[in-house]
């Protein structure tokens, strides 16, 4: 694994065991904590302040803002139609299809081994539980869980007496 020279950190980046963490042509911003085997991909951006937890994916045409947290082996996906070959039957290059864009607004936490498909928006302060697979778009301040992902609450009205 390795660290480009075409990616942009920011200040105060942390890299846990950069030998093992792929991150090239991506922008990480300032305060961010990168976790052990994590791959970035050329065009993501990753805010400032945010956490991205070991295993993850982070691919092209993902836009991560601030204060995002982002737990252990998350996945995010770029194409709704991936195929391996063209309509020639060859190996598909980047001129056989396009990055589908998706948007994590700030203060928004991913859980544990979630699914992020391509195309959605994730709302600011959204919760995404571990595990769920988000396959649409997401509004400010839901809590999702499941699959396919659901709005099972609000991050307003939560309980935080046992906190």
């Amino acid at each position: 694994m390795v660290i480009k020279e075409d990616v942009i950190l920011g200040c105060n980046v942390q890299i846990f065991h950069p030998h093992l963490v792929n991150l090239y042509g991506c922008k990480i911003g300032n305060g961010c904590k990168i976790g052990t085997f994590v791959e970035i991909q050329k065009g993501a951006i990753v805010g400032e302040n945010c956490k991205i937890s070991s295993h993850s994916f982070i691919c092209e045409g993902v836009v991560i803002e601030d204060g995002v947290f982002i737990g252990h082996g998350v996945m995010f996906t770029n194409d709704l139609y991936p195929q391996a070959t063209n309509t020639k039957g060859e190996l598909q290059s980047e001129a056989d299809w396009q990055v589908v864009p998706t948007l994590v607004k700030q203060m928004t936490s991913i859980g544990s081994n979630a699914t992020i498909l391509a195309g959605v928006t994730i709302g600011k302060n959204a919760m995404i539980g571990a595990g769920a697979v988000v396959t649409k778009d997401i509004p400010d301040y839901a809590i999702v869980a499941g699959v396919p992902g659901r709005v099972i609450g609000d991050m307003r009205n939560r309980d935080n007496s046992n906190l």
